[in-house]
């Protein structure tokens, strides 16, 4: 965790330095320093220092600096020198902070480099310091499957949903989910018949991802002929052939905003709507009661989806995902983080402890706008009120370049880190690189190479992700006969991956 919280903030500083808006990097060359490796432990995981200039220059770049911090170079690492050099025309160089091993419990130690001088006339640059943190390895956590309702927001769940917990959580450490939202529902080109992963893989997506927004919609009326309540059967349907097939669900909740029942888009909303609309329906709110009725509904079709096993079926419910943009009516900017976390920890406690809901693991899922542990859990409801640390991330993985597919996997291992100390599962909840062919292109190894490594690299571990749906013209994952098809079997193939036709059984705890 110390490591991502330094090096997201190094990074930011070093990019904040390369600005083309500041006149003095235009003319000189500065050298900064960053934790790369901001963490080490004891016995085999080691620490870096990364010495970065502005520009290369043309010979040998001496760099001196002060080892401080309350480790001991030479006795609790291996001694690092007071100067390195940066190679003629190379813009950086690494060194390794090496943990020496011992038998004596110290608890954190750092190591702190502070630059001082350099020749070239190189400039010391504003990341002038850096940390590493040593700790002592703690021994794992191993999460028990007779303990796992303790970690839960909901400890009275079905058993089916605590074995989705635990097997979710076991899972991530080895492998992910791959999933579609409205899979059984949404084709490219209106290819109806199996998802269209089926038609290319020979497998359906491991997770299936639905909406209460038509089923919560004020003009169902539940009458048979009712489109909206036509729409809830249909989801109801799928969602319980997926649970028949072993399949994981998520749900979201595009809610329409409580005063006209119309949109959830804040481009479509008057400004009234936009700043009234979430704290109308806190406690005391003039639309509270309005909200226990759509909750009410989300109780009434929790509880009538029921397998052939004749369980209920288990569910994850991400209610107001992407709170940290401003494109819906309960971002950040129509709400104070307190507003949001009372609506959060209100909304699990009325569906858990008075709807007596038990069949729901509750995910938390801003946008991809964090670049820090903190950033993340600013608005954070507790532990006390979710299982799932999820993140939608379009932006990072929309042909940026590697630097956006790095941040991609930093705030993954944010995820990942958070997730191990509060016994969560991390996800990435909504993700995918949208093709309309005639108007873009298929990235080249956007499956297989920029996807799966961001999942993967640097010890992410993650339970599940989930692509967008397909619709008519565009696809966010590819059908039979599109250039990106071998791609995506390749990224479908790879180790870490899984369909639903090499699920365990996740809705039964192991013995």
């Amino acid at each position: 965790m110390k490591k991502l919280l330094l090096m997201s903030f190094f990074f930011g500083l070093f990019v904040l330095s390369c600005s083309k808006d500041d006149p003095e990097i235009e003319n000189d060359i500065l050298v900064n320093i960053a934790a790369t490796i901001g963490f080490a432990s004891e016995p085999s995981s080691n620490g870096e220092f990364t010495f970065t200039l502005t520009n290369a220059v043309s010979t040998a770049t001496t760099i001196n600096y002060t080892i401080s911090g309350t480790a001991t170079n030479g006795t609790d690492y291996q001694t690092i020198a007071n100067s390195l050099s940066i190679p003629a025309n190379t813009l950086s160089k690494s060194i390794t902070v090496t943990v020496i091993d011992d038998s004596i419990t110290e608890g954190d130690e750092t190591v702190t480099i502070t630059l001082n001088t350099t020749n070239n006339d190189v400039i010391i640059g504003s990341s002038n310091v850096a940390t590493v943190t040593l700790s002592e390895l703690p021994e794992a956590f191993v999460l028990s499957p007779d303990e796992t309702y303790l970690y839960m927001v909901n400890p009275n769940a079905t058993p089916e949903t605590i074995a989705l917990f635990y097997n979710l959580k076991v899972l991530s450490k080895t492998k992910f989910v791959v999933g579609q939202h409205d899979a059984f529902n949404s084709f490219y080109n209106d290819n109806v018949g199996p998802s269209d992963i089926m038609k290319t893989t020979g497998s359906d997506p491991g997770l299936l991802g639905s909406d209460f927004m038509f089923i919560t919609d004020d003009n169902n009326d539940g009458t048979s002929s009712n489109w909206y309540h036509q729409q809830e059967e249909i989801i109801k349907s799928d969602a319980i052939e997926a649970y028949n097939k072993g399949m994981i669900n998520t749900f979201c909740w595009h809610m329409r905003e409580p005063y006209e029942g119309d949109y959830f888009y804040t481009s479509e909303m008057t400004q009234f709507q936009k700043d009234n609309a979430l704290a109308s329906i806190l406690p005391d709110g003039a639309n509270h009661d309005y909200y226990k009725q759509k909750l009410q509904k989300i109780a009434d079709v929790a509880n009538s989806m029921v397998g052939n096993d004749g369980s209920l079926v288990p569910f994850i419910f991400r209610p107001f995902h992407e709170f940290d943009g401003d494109w819906f009516w309960w971002g950040k900017d129509y709400c104070t983080p307190q507003e949001f976390i009372t609506l959060w920890q209100f909304t699990v406690t009325y569906l858990r402890d008075v709807l007596q809901v038990n069949n729901i693991l509750f995910a938390f899922s801003p946008d991809s706008r964090f670049f820090s542990t903190g950033e993340y859990l600013s608005r954070y409801p507790g532990d006390a009120y979710v299982d799932i640390l999820g993140m939608d991330n379009y932006t990072d993985f929309n042909n940026q370049g590697q630097m956006a597919l790095d941040s991609a996997n930093e705030k993954l291992q944010i995820l990942t880190d958070l997730a191990k100390d509060r016994v969560k599962i991390a996800a990435l909840t909504e993700s995918c690189f949208f093709v309309t062919p005639g108007l873009n292109n298929p990235i080249s190894g956007f499956y297989a190479d920029h996807l799966y490594n961001a999942l993967s690299d640097n010890n992410v571990e993650i339970g599940y992700m989930m692509f967008w749906t397909n619709t008519t013209d565009t696809y966010c994952t590819p059908t039979p006969g599109q250039s990106s098809t071998s791609d995506f079997l390749e990224f479908v193939n790879k180790p870490r991956s899984v369909l639903q036709n090499e699920l365990p059984n996740i809705y039964e705890l192991p013995q």
